[in-house]
């Protein structure tokens, strides 16, 4: 079985192509964007939000060293993604990492409703097939109410026009991450 990281790279593998515009909403340190980044290639776009200076230094470092010129950096939170959206714009897929930046202050964290608020937006950018990754790590203050309203959101959408899955391991202590995918049909 994929951990949950490899897992949630696995699921956008399949759906992105070279030359494709996709988020990372919530960029930390650069790892999801860095992948992100060579999966659309030269000739795709990465759009990396975070809304602290400290999550943007650190992925432009990480890029800066690997050489990637595919990625728009912004300092802003995920629910203000429509203002870096072309109108007609399509993306081709999305991750986020809920909770809080690694190895920073723990009470800047992501909250239910800004992401709600990013995820539907997205929804309506998202290609046929495309896919938003969420990866939910809850174990913090303010955690289990951001994983409650996210759930109640993404189980309320229109089977006809999404699935959602939920991946996780069960048998783990401490409330370990997992995932939801949003895939639009």
């Amino acid at each position: 079985m994929k951990s949950i990281l490899n897992y949630s790279h696995h699921l956008l593998e399949e759906i992105i192509s070279p030359g494709e515009t996709v988020i990372d909403a919530t960029c930390g340190n650069g790892n999801d964007t860095l992948f992100l980044s060579k999966l659309v290639g030269e000739t795709g776009e990465v759009i990396a939000l975070d809304i602290q200076e400290q999550a943007i230094d650190n992925t432009d470092q990480l890029l800066v060293e690997h050489h990637c010129t595919n990625v728009s950096l912004v300092l802003d939170s995920h629910e203000n993604i429509e203002n870096y959206l072309f109108k007609d714009i399509e993306i081709g897929g999305a991750i986020f990492n809920l909770g809080y930046l690694p190895k920073s202050d723990k009470s800047i964290i992501t909250k239910g409703e800004s992401t709600v608020r990013a995820i539907d937006t997205i929804l309506k950018h998202l290609k046929k097939n495309g896919r938003i990754i969420l990866v939910v790590y809850y174990g913090h203050e303010g955690g289990q109410e951001e994983k409650n309203t996210i759930l109640k959101h993404v189980i309320s959408l229109d089977q006809k026009q999404y699935s959602v899955l939920q991946y996780g391991f069960i048998n783990q202590k401490n409330n370990p991450p997992f995932i939801i995918a949003i895939q639009k049909k």
